[in-house]
């Protein structure tokens, strides 16, 4: 068990520091405080972070930090710090380690027993979570899927139970082709689209799946997109679209009875809900469920 007194410190210290994600008017002052006091300042693009320290007037030194230079970075980064520097993670937007390579250095400077302190900032999946109109608690972040149709539905099915919210990024150049897929796996669900938040151009989308690719069909889609999709209800199909009575047609009478198990009820449950949908006898379920099994 390691413990972590954040401000009782005089060693080296990684701040994860939230930016912008478009707006400059959502920086904090702890924020550019902070990254006008450390020795050093990690980024995902130091083209892209000058822009923003030229903004607030700061000159501290920057070191890139993405993901095809993490393994040689990261070994002279964690030097820094074990010699009582203090370094500041930033990500081109938002908050560091989501979706880039921040994740590792952080279970790095962890591990090494160094302090990790966050400085809160703006964060696209939770703003586009508050305001789609869907449940905003479970939610569930899984950010970029698969660029492979392919590879991208196998992901979409690990989710298709979950009952929480989900949140996904996309480019624009592939929002199209991932609602298609989305839509196939998880069905018709309500959903809202954002993209450019907090910019001049931030637009929103809400609706079913279908009508929203049928807008999107009829133009070329432009900014990076947040997709908030509804969770799956009780019966596997979205929280507020009804049941589908023909949801479970592509199990096994053992796969039906195993899928209400693992959502929690006894044996015995889950075989009169499985005679129930399918309407037969719960002998004859009984019955099959344990010809497989023992098969």
């Amino acid at each position: 068990m390691k413990r972590q007194k954040s401000f009782e410190t005089d060693g080296g210290v990684l701040y994860v520091v939230g930016t912008p994600i478009g707006n400059l008017g959502d920086l904090s002052v702890r924020t550019k405080q902070i990254l006008g006091e450390v020795d050093l300042i990690a980024c995902e693009d130091t083209r892209h972070t000058r822009k923003l320290l030229s903004h607030l007037g700061i000159s501290t030194a920057m070191i890139s930090y993405h993901g095809y230079n993490r393994l040689t970075r990261l070994p002279l980064l964690l030097d820094r710090l074990q010699e009582g520097k203090s370094i500041a993670l930033v990500s081109d937007a938002g908050m560091p380690g989501i979706s880039d390579p921040g994740e590792e250095l952080i279970h790095q400077v962890v591990e090494a027993e160094i302090p990790v302190i966050p400085v809160p900032g703006a964060n696209a999946a939770l703003c586009a979570l508050v305001a789609s109109g869907l449940p905003p608690q479970p939610f569930l972040f899984i950010g970029f899927l698969p660029r492979n149709s392919k590879e991208r539905m196998t992901e979409l099915t690990k989710w298709k139970e979950t009952p929480a919210t989900l949140i996904f990024y996309e480019a624009p150049h592939r929002i199209r082709p991932m609602l298609k897929d989305v839509m196939e796996v998880l069905g018709d669900r309500k959903t809202a689209l954002a993209r450019e938040l907090t910019k001049k151009h931030e637009e929103w989308m809400r609706g079913n799946l279908s009508a929203c690719l049928q807008e999107l069909e009829e133009e070329k889609p432009r900014g990076e997109w947040t997709v908030v999709v509804e969770g799956a209800s009780s019966d596997g199909t979205g929280a507020e679209n009804g049941p589908d009575v023909t949801w479970w047609q592509a199990l096994t009478v053992r796969e039906h009875v195993d899928w209400h198990i693992r959502r929690g009820k006894i044996k015995k449950e889950a075989i009169q809900a499985t005679a129930a949908e399918r309407s037969l006898p719960k002998r004859e379920v009984y019955n099959e469920y344990h010809r497989e099994t023992d098969d």
